[in-house]
């Protein structure tokens, strides 16, 4: 799982973030998940007949560790850093990398710090204070073969996370089909 962390957190990492207005892909074939306001691991969960969570990392980082951008949406913080790899049939759908502070992880939010492979947004959108702002995307491949990407800071009882996905190509987000 390692290629994952190779191949795609720099595609996350160099991501021209954009809000979806400016990209104009409301009302797309792809733009209903981009925009997705719930648990995007429920929606995808329904496209197959084995929904799986690879964990390919998670530790603690100092703040230093995060960028500009980052440190914007969820304060200059240490924070928990979470890869994982959500997987339908098999196949790889997206590389997700989760960004908790460390203050986040207090109360009843520290079961975030012992997910394993359990997917955050079926702990996270349980939760009825669960909700999503600040949501970016990005075509992180070509225009003739796009490698769709979201960045959203979720919260949970008044406390943040920052969640980037990498829409893998085999995801259902590039199906023709229009699916729900």
């Amino acid at each position: 799982m390692s290629k994952f962390k190779q191949l795609y957190k720099p595609l996350l990492d160099n991501a021209q973030w954009e809000t979806p207005l400016s990209l104009a892909i409301e009302g797309t074939a792809f733009g209903h998940w981009l925009l997705e306001p719930n648990s995007l691991s429920r929606r995808l969960q329904r496209h197959c007949d084995e929904f799986t969570v690879s964990l390919i990392e998670q530790k603690k980082i100092d703040s230093t560790m995060l960028s500009a951008d980052e440190r914007e949406l969820i304060g200059d913080v240490d924070c928990l850093l979470r890869k994982v790899v959500l997987m339908g049939d098999g196949q790889p759908w997206v590389f997700a990398r989760t960004l908790i502070p460390l203050s986040t992880l207090t109360g009843q939010e520290s079961d975030l710090e012992q997910l394993g492979e359990m997917p955050l947004g079926f702990r996270v959108f349980t939760d009825r204070s669960a909700r999503r702002d600040a949501l970016e995307v990005a075509n992180t491949g070509t225009q003739a073969q796009p490698l769709w990407a979201r960045r959203s800071r979720l919260w949970i009882n008044n406390k943040p996370l920052l969640v980037a996905e990498l829409f893998l190509a085999q995801a259902p987000v590039y199906s023709k089909e229009r699916q729900c």
